[in-house]
């Protein structure tokens, strides 16, 4: 683990990638390359030794895509960070590389739907068993853990945002001996540095708010070099997964705004929730930022929590009132997006996390985004008023 960057200190994240300055450009370039040649025989045979780390083949190293991992490191507080052409690609890779047939992993309940897809599917068909827990209950998670090779954790979990205490979690995994990965896309790093509360790899979705924009699909795992090694040397160079060039440079763009976006989300989401908190029509809003404190080690939220109608309500007339909020799956970037329950519960494939974790067919799971308070607020009401 290192110190890391103060994730509010925009000036630092600015200049993270300055270490290699090209031709005073304040923008990084990019290295929109396949390969890259060799100055003569000794240059080569000493770089497939091992003997110097350069850039050969763009899956295996590439200039712009590091520049992302090395400032997405410094920005979790990790040693090394290893980035992937998707969130999922990132997970899977991470989790191959830790597990082998017949062990068991302990998750949470309510993680990523794919990821739990992953478990149920690919994992399931390698003998791998997995003891799903709630991650609020810790003395639940001690009596799970004995035996398992991987603690998986999500804090706050999908869709109904339960928040953990994710360095308690850790030390009880740590205990055991248990590697433990967390995905840590809705808090960010600005918001969680799991890392510095014990945690060994942390995983992104990198198309949420590390892009920031909705114009990019990545993922990232951060960790020790040791495990990032292995990573690299098990799982990555096999799956395929690699992040390109052009998709990294994007990321990099997208984090140099961050603190300042992860504020206004915050901002407007807190705000928007208590409000909804407040109507007369809702029943139940899951946002952690309602509850009394933060657990500890998150030090904010994000613009990302669901809601519960009470009975009555029209959800589909809800929906196509909306202008501003737009009916889209993801989150993270500028723009605001709606999910229905009732529509996750009827998704085909399988295994369906919203069976297996009982999601509420009358909830809504709301992304805010940086159109501004009022006007966003304002599209609610009138969508509420035309579902009642």
């Amino acid at each position: 683990m290192t110190d890391g960057l103060d994730p509010f200190d925009l000036a630092s994240l600015i200049v993270a990638h300055d270490e290699g300055n090209y031709a005073e450009a304040v923008v990084p370039p990019i290295f929109q390359t396949s390969l890259f040649t060799f100055s003569d025989y000794d240059d080569m045979i000493s770089s497939y030794r091992g003997e110097k780390v350069r850039p050969i083949y763009t899956r295996g190293l590439n200039p712009t895509v590091r520049m992302f991992e090395e400032m997405l490191a410094k920005l979790e507080g990790a040693e090394d960070a290893l980035g992937f052409a998707s969130g999922m690609s990132a997970i899977s890779s991470t989790v191959l590389s830790f597990i082998e047939p017949g062990d068991r992993i302990v998750a949470v309940k309510h993680v990523y739907p794919d990821a739990f897809r992953l478990f149920g599917t690919i994992l399931k068909k390698m003998k791998v068993e997995v003891t799903y827990v709630d991650g609020r209950d810790e003395e639940a998670v001690a009596r799970a853990l004995p035996g398992a090779k991987l603690f998986y954790m999500e804090s706050p979990t999908s869709w109904v945002m339960d928040a953990h205490d994710v360095g308690t979690l850790a030390s009880l995994a740590r205990q055991q001996g248990i590697v433990t990965m967390i995905d840590n896309s809705w808090a960010s790093p600005i918001f969680q540095q799991p890392i510095k509360l014990g945690v060994d790899l942390v995983v992104h979705s990198a198309s949420k708010y590390l892009g920031g924009h909705s114009d990019v699909v990545a993922g990232v795992v951060a960790g020790s070099k040791e495990m990032i090694a292995r990573i690299k040397a098990e799982a990555y160079p096999y799956l395929g997964g690699k992040l390109s060039p052009f998709d990294a440079w994007l990321l990099i763009r997208g984090m140099r705004t961050l603190p300042i976006r992860m504020r206004a989300h915050e901002a407007s989401g807190m705000e928007i929730a208590r409000r909804l908190q407040n109507h007369d029509l809702v029943e139940q809003v899951c946002h952690p930022g309602l509850a009394n404190r933060l657990p500890n080690g998150l030090k904010g939220t994000s613009g990302l929590f669901s809601f519960i109608f009470r009975e009555g309500v029209d959800i589909r007339a809800f929906a196509d009132r909306l202008d501003l909020f737009k009916l889209g799956v993801s989150w993270g970037g500028h723009e605001s997006l709606i999910v229905p329950g009732e529509v996750v519960l009827q998704q085909k494939a399988q295994p369906n996390s919203a069976h297996a974790f009982g999601i509420h067919a009358r909830s809504v799971r709301l992304h805010i985004g940086l159109e501004g308070t009022e006007p966003l607020w304002s599209d609610i009401e009138g969508a509420i008023a035309a579902a009642s």
